[in-house]
């Protein structure tokens, strides 16, 4: 997910398909990228900001929890070498954790999830809430997510997951939350056809799509 605020140009997460994402949508500049956690199909495109290390001529800063920067130097090791292979990524790894921090003055807070047993980080900046992959939302978190007025959240499917909320499951999230918009995102193909299941959603929520683009 890419979102722009304050002149800042930022990812939460490199895909497998972020290259292709990033030219679709003719993203020219990157100032930073926020991993909710260290699953593969949330850290995969990791190699693909080098172009703008290229064009910017400076590294990328990467915020993340130790875990998850640790999973990424092992799984990437030829960026984290003491010596490095001429045109490998340039980045710049910040550790959080749950406490509120700073991108260039802009204020970005966690909002700590859990993907089964697993510790994930939504964010929240302003009045925009996002969580992925989670199943599972502590009441400490709620409390961070009042007054959202958007939110996108993790719907897989109708059926019962062990790590992710369910079609059901995110409707009474959304419910809770009670943001005046909400969109579902991390979608399965067996959750169903887009017009069908949008037929079956509250007033104020939707399924997300590639391309989706929102003003908060």
């Amino acid at each position: 997910m890419h979102f722009e605020v304050m002149g800042q140009s930022i990812v939460i997460d490199t895909g497998p398909d972020f290259r292709m994402q990033m030219l679709r949508e003719g993203i020219k500049k990157l100032d930073a990228v926020l991993f909710t956690h260290e699953h593969k199909d949330h850290t995969a495109g990791l190699d693909d900001i080098r172009p703008f290390n290229f064009y910017q001529q400076a590294d990328i800063p990467i915020f993340g929890r130790k875990a998850v920067l640790e999973q990424l130097q092992r799984e990437y090791a030829y960026i984290f070498n003491d010596k490095k292979y001429p045109g490998v990524p340039q980045v710049d790894c910040v550790e959080i954790d749950s406490q509120p921090f700073q991108i260039n003055g802009l204020g970005i807070t966690p909002l700590p999830v859990l993907h089964y047993k697993l510790p994930v980080l939504g964010f929240r900046i302003g009045n925009f809430s996002y969580i992925t992959d989670a199943n599972s939302i502590p009441n400490e978190t709620y409390s961070l997510l009042e007054g959202s007025e958007i939110l996108v959240l993790n719907a897989l499917q109708k059926e019962p997951h062990i790590s992710h909320f369910t079609l059901d499951q995110a409707i009474e999230q959304a419910k809770r939350i009670g943001a005046k918009k909400t969109y579902f995102t991390h979608i399965s193909h067996r959750l169903g056809v887009h017009t069908e299941i949008e037929k079956e959603l509250p007033e104020g929520v939707h399924l997300a799509f590639d391309g989706l683009k929102l003003q908060a």
